[in-house]
């Protein structure tokens, strides 16, 4: 029963990394990220609305009233993580995307963990630990540098490897575990993982809807556009159903099989179904060949995340 629970988790990691390539079909069909953003996540609010209903688990949210504000914003990490991800996966590909939010993902759980923030029990500095982080930076150091000889039918990646894109990738995976901390903080206040998820995608999709508001504005975006959703194909709309079956099974897993397997598992899987992307050309992305220094970056990048959170 155990080996069903780990596969799961890898599963789930691959869902995070598919979520990404198969919204760049509703931003396409929308004509601006932000607005894919907002239609995604208010898809994913509505579905796990409708799964607490049906589940009688709504109960929770009457506890939201004593609960402290800040535990209430971990959704905010949802549209920076996706809009990102938009934004970086046509230029990049996914693997160096991936890659890029994973190295994120382990330092900020490391700098919660070493720190004791946002109510994560410190944790003391292990020579596994190090090593782990060690090997994560130069995997996803081999990764990058191997995208230059990478290149799809879109064009030469590796010009589009440049420090700003590269310090977006880091922030968007960077802001997952934060999110992760304060949402365990919310459940443990509010205790039903259902609604904790709820909260989070309802501030997420209100997050995102104030952005776009602003940048609609400003002028900044183009008008998001409706019609051209009916020639979207249908795995399009897919999106928000991994992101929130994603963000409800790590909870769920998480008592069951322990917290840093299902975040070794679940990176792994993302690290995984990112390569499958980039090689085979999923979800209508570029095909981008994997070189053999970029399978051994994925390799590193694998092993040392794994390191790390099992250490």
């Amino acid at each position: 029963m155990e080996a069903i629970f780990l596969l799961t988790a890898v599963a789930v990691g691959g869902l995070l990394a598919a979520q990404a390539s198969v919204n760049l079909q509703l931003t396409r069909a929308v004509g601006t990220p932000y607005g894919a953003s907002t239609l995604q996540l208010g898809f994913a609010a509505v579905l796990l609305l409708a799964v607490a209903a049906v589940a009688g688990r709504l109960g929770g949210l009457s506890d939201l009233s004593g609960v402290a504000p800040w535990k209430l914003l971990g959704g905010i990490a949802s549209p920076v993580y996706i809009t990102s991800a938009i934004l970086l996966f046509p230029g990049l590909g996914a693997l160096a995307s991936v890659g890029l939010f994973v190295t994120g993902q382990v330092l900020a759980s490391l700098a919660l963990d070493f720190g004791g923030l946002l109510g994560v029990p410190r944790e003391p500095v292990s020579a596994g630990v190090v090593a782990g982080a060690a090997a994560v930076l130069v995997g996803i150091t081999a990764v990058i540098r191997g995208q230059r000889n990478a290149a799809g039918p879109a064009g030469a990646a590796g010009s589009a490897v440049r420090g700003p894109w590269i310090a977006l990738g880091l922030v968007a995976g960077a802001v997952l575990p934060v999110q992760g901390a304060i949402n365990a903080a919310l459940r443990r206040e509010v205790g039903e993982p259902l609604a904790v998820a709820l909260v989070s995608f309802t501030v997420a999709t209100l997050t995102i809807a104030v952005v776009l508001s602003g940048l609609l504005a400003l002028e900044r975006t183009p008008r998001p556009q409706l019609r051209p959703l009916r020639d979207m194909p249908w795995w399009g709309w897919l999106g928000g159903a991994a992101a929130a079956t994603y963000v409800t099974a790590t909870f769920l897993l998480i008592p069951v099989i322990g917290a840093a397997t299902t975040v070794a598992l679940t990176v792994t899987g993302q690290q995984l179904a990112s390569a499958a992307i980039d090689q085979y050309g999923l979800f209508r992305m570029p095909s981008r060949r994997l070189t053999p220094a970029r399978l051994g970056g994925l390799a590193i990048l694998v092993g040392g995340s794994i390191l790390v959170q099992l250490s």
